[in-house]
């Protein structure tokens, strides 16, 4: 039996996968079974933000895994430190707690706002805003946090004490302000929402509410930190200071880990029993993700940036596109095609997309793509567009 015949009979079918095994690859450029070659543009939903195989990740990786791969948080581990000192320094955080993925590091967050809050008022200030069409993850209260209504059927009940705001519509934000609200959770780009933007307005009053009230700025970027956007964190692109952040995917490099930063208002809030998690902060992970986020300086974030110019500019002149959202290399392109369609026609002729919704074509290229990759892939894209 094949990968694809053992994976439909022992794996849980949580998945529809595309019909290709991939076996292989370096930087942007995949192979299958077969040794077709596919332009990746995907980049494992952001998570390989330096490509397949990269060979200071590799290495990082490698050397590690012949020191030490895992003790418990019992004890400290150097790779853990410097990880943690390293994501302080780029954001003016104060700490950080780690874990093993985007809907943890999610959870983390829920839970500290709710301490902090408890700690200094008590009891019945623990309701968290969140956004419609957001996405925070696939636990229960994750998915509670997601004010996507197509989540909340099946697995009730779910986690009380959070209210949804349309993005972007200031006066109804103001009008959720009631006392039992402790914080306000968004993303500034809705990744699986459907590549929506923030507005800078919109943003802008979060911060002047939260500052007002002493409710607390979550923001989550499991999809849009570690120089997705331009900046090493989307926030940045808005000139606010948040008071936790979440993060996970590109910082791993394709390990899995998950990361809440707490500012200033919160750097004690977590206590020892408060939380914990048995792999958060492995020392092999933690590794990997110290060779990513130290070469995430001011000029790789420029090149990020020029090239969300670069892919911008050509989508623009495409037939059959009506929109293209998002910041640096996370694009939300609207056609009026079918957004599936596009993506199992691109799969055909060699190159990996994703989608967001029905009708967007969702791209999230590793950080470092090159020219040659980035224009094979946008040749095969337009061909299957404007078709």
């Amino acid at each position: 039996m094949n990968t694809k015949g053992l994976d439909n009979k022992y794996i849980a079918h949580s998945y529809s996968r595309f019909d290709v095994c991939i076996v292989s690859g370096k930087g942007s450029t995949l192979f299958d079974e077969s040794g077709k070659k596919y332009i990746d543009f995907g980049s494992g939903i952001g998570v390989t933000a330096f490509g397949a195989c990269d060979d200071e990740w590799t290495k990082a990786v490698t050397e590690q895994l012949s020191k030490i791969q895992h003790t418990s948080n019992l004890y400290y581990t150097e790779p853990c430190a410097e990880l943690a000192e390293l994501l302080c320094e780029k954001t003016n955080m104060c700490n950080v707690f780690f874990g093993n993925s985007g809907a943890e590091a999610n959870e983390g967050a829920i839970k500290f706002a709710r301490k902090y809050s408890f700690d200094k008022y008590g009891e019945g200030r623990s309701t968290i805003i969140t956004l419609i069409d957001s996405f925070h993850g696939r636990t229960i209260t994750t998915l509670s946090a997601t004010g996507q209504e197509c989540f909340h059927t099946t697995f009730a009940p779910f986690t009380p004490g959070f209210k949804y705001c349309p993005a972007n519509d200031i006066e109804y934000l103001n009008k959720m302000i009631t006392d039992d609200v402790c914080a306000i959770m968004f993303e500034c780009i809705q990744g699986e929402g459907g590549v929506n933007n923030l507005s800078n307005e919109f943003v802008k009053e979060i911060e002047k509410i939260a500052n007002e009230k002493d409710i607390l700025m979550i923001v989550d970027e499991v999809q849009t930190g570690n120089g997705r956007t331009g900046k090493y964190f989307a926030y940045q692109n808005f000139d606010i200071t948040p008071d936790i952040v979440t993060t996970a995917k590109g910082l791993g490099g394709g390990l899995p880990i998950g990361a809440v930063l707490f500012g200033e208002k919160l750097k004690n809030t977590v206590t020892p029993g408060s939380h914990g998690s048995t792999f958060g902060g492995n020392p092999i992970a933690s590794a990997g993700a110290i060779s990513i986020v130290k070469r995430i300086d001011d000029d790789f974030l420029l090149a990020v940036s020029e090239k969300s110019k670069y892919i911008k500019n050509e989508i623009a002149k495409w037939k059959n596109v009506e929109n293209i959202s998002g910041m640096g290399l996370m694009l939300g392109i609207l056609t009026n095609k079918d957004a599936g369609e596009i993506a199992k026609e691109c799969l055909e002729k060699g190159l990996l997309v994703l989608t967001a919704h029905k009708n967007k074509v969702r791209l999230l290229p590793a950080l470092n793509i090159s020219f040659t990759e980035l224009n094979e892939g946008l040749d095969i894209l337009k061909e299957v567009i404007e078709k």
